[in-house]
């Protein structure tokens, strides 16, 4: 299964996860889990703030900044089953007690699974993407006061915006990943959070929009994103 992940790394930084057993000796690993209790959650959403506001220029609202944050961690931590399910048809290690951070100040934080033979099929790539989602959106809600829809919203975004940059990079699975991506979507999780249109490229398959907003817009001299509810149609 280490190669299963080495393949999928190839795909971009989003979708790296490390599976060298010598990592277990390093203390600053922490099981995913804990990421939806630990202080670095609210240590990461500051320091998401604290770069928004230097590129700005001015000061950003906090909850703006746990709203980028919590979509910049669901890209990060679902951008790889996504693939592993799309490219090879499994999930290795990578469940919640498995797969491991560690902090980063700039960049996705890298991940690292401690047991890359641990197999799951890929069709339950909708129940892991909750099993790992709702926990975080549940401690970012905890942590600051963030409209539970725009935090599902901002999943279903990554979950999206995953699967585009998969097709774009491997197209040779891009109805396999498409076929995957609805189906993390329909999951009641998520169910509702946006709609599935005719596919705008490089998308493949269908172009997904938003129900709600990330807020990223709050920032000063930026504007909306692609699929954002506030987008022009």
């Amino acid at each position: 299964m280490r190669t299963v992940l080495a393949d999928v790394g190839r795909t971009g930084p989003f979708f790296a996860v490390a599976t060298d057993p010598a990592e277990g000796v390093d203390p600053t690993w922490r099981p995913l889990g804990d990421l939806a209790t630990a202080p670095a959650l609210a240590a990461r959403v500051a320091h998401v703030r604290r770069v928004l506001s230097e590129q700005a220029g001015a000061p950003v609202a906090e909850r703006v900044a746990a709203s980028i944050a919590l979509q910049g961690l669901a890209a990060r931590v679902l951008s790889a089953p996504l693939a592993a399910a799309a490219l090879h048809g499994v999930l290795p290690g990578l469940d919640p007690d498995t797969l491991h951070w560690r902090v980063a100040m700039s960049g996705p934080w890298p991940l690292w699974t401690a047991d890359p033979e641990r197999v799951r099929p890929a069709a339950e790539l909708p129940a892991l993407v909750a099993r790992i989602a709702e926990p975080l959106i549940g401690a970012v809600a905890e942590l600051v006061a963030v409209s539970q829809k725009v935090l599902v919203g901002n999943v279903a975004s990554s979950v999206a915006g995953a699967k585009r940059v998969l097709v774009g990079a491997r197209p040779e699975v891009a109805t396999r990943a498409a076929e995957l991506a609805a189906a993390v979507l329909d999951h009641p999780f998520l169910a509702g959070s946006g709609e599935r249109r005719p596919p705008v490229p490089p998308d493949a398959g269908w172009t997904f929009r938003r129900r709600s907003c990330c807020l990223y817009y709050r920032i000063p001299g930026t504007g909306t994103c692609g699929d954002c509810v506030l987008a022009p149609s």
